[in-house]
């Protein structure tokens, strides 16, 4: 009788590896299947990883990171790096903001840079299942981008504002900061006698 139960243990012990390398595959080929049919620019660089560009409009593009591991798939998406200022009112937005968001959630590195960030049982992971969370990852990283900027980079958003002005730059592409710039004169003066960057906002990290 024991030897049987030690037998079938035994089994059951080396049949869960092969149960967990059919998960992996086939959470490799639904991951894969559906980028492709999604028509993303995607690469996998090692097995079971992949690096996905989540085409924009406030954002030129998110960069997600896919990581099958043997029990589960991780996410992880850059949104902004750290705030130059009021850090404690963008932590505070990005924990409500969390309340609202299906399959991710903000999170911080040491940094302080921003991440979208997420996981999911190998067995929860089906082309719809999938498709929801990229869209989640796209509406969120896409569609806070401005106001994070705005709660985060104010000071830097006006003095480019500013500095384009004096120099009779164009400052179309800050016009979604209107509320930022628009109590500033159209003749301000520049900021500063030394050339100023000619980024269209604070620098994004892609």
């Amino acid at each position: 009788m024991a030897d049987a139960q030690d037998a079938r243990q035994t089994d059951a012990q080396q049949a869960e590896p092969r149960r967990t390398d059919a998960r992996q595959a086939e959470a490799r080929r639904i991951v894969e299947d559906t980028l492709t049919e999604a028509e993303l620019e995607w690469e996998s660089p090692a097995p079971g990883s992949y690096v996905v560009k989540l085409p924009g409009t406030r954002k030129l593009f998110t960069t997600l990171s896919l990581r099958l591991g043997r029990h589960s798939l991780s996410l992880n998406a850059f949104v902004v790096r750290h705030p130059d200022e009021n850090g404690a009112g963008v932590h505070r937005w990005l924990l409500e903001r969390n309340l609202r968001l299906y399959g991710v959630g903000y999170a911080i590195d040491p940094l302080g840079d921003v991440y979208l960030a997420g996981k999911l049982p190998l067995a929860a992971v089906t082309p719809e299942e999938l498709d929801r969370l990229l869209g989640s990852v796209l509406e969120a990283a896409d569609g806070d981008f401005n106001t994070l900027l705005e709660l985060g980079f104010a000071t830097a958003i006006r003095r480019e504002y500013a500095w384009r002005v004096s120099r009779g730059e164009s400052t179309r592409n800050l016009d979604a900061f209107r509320n930022l710039t628009r109590e500033q004169p159209a003749s301000a003066p520049s900021p500063s006698p030394s050339p100023a960057p000619s980024a269209p906002a604070p620098p994004e990290r892609d």
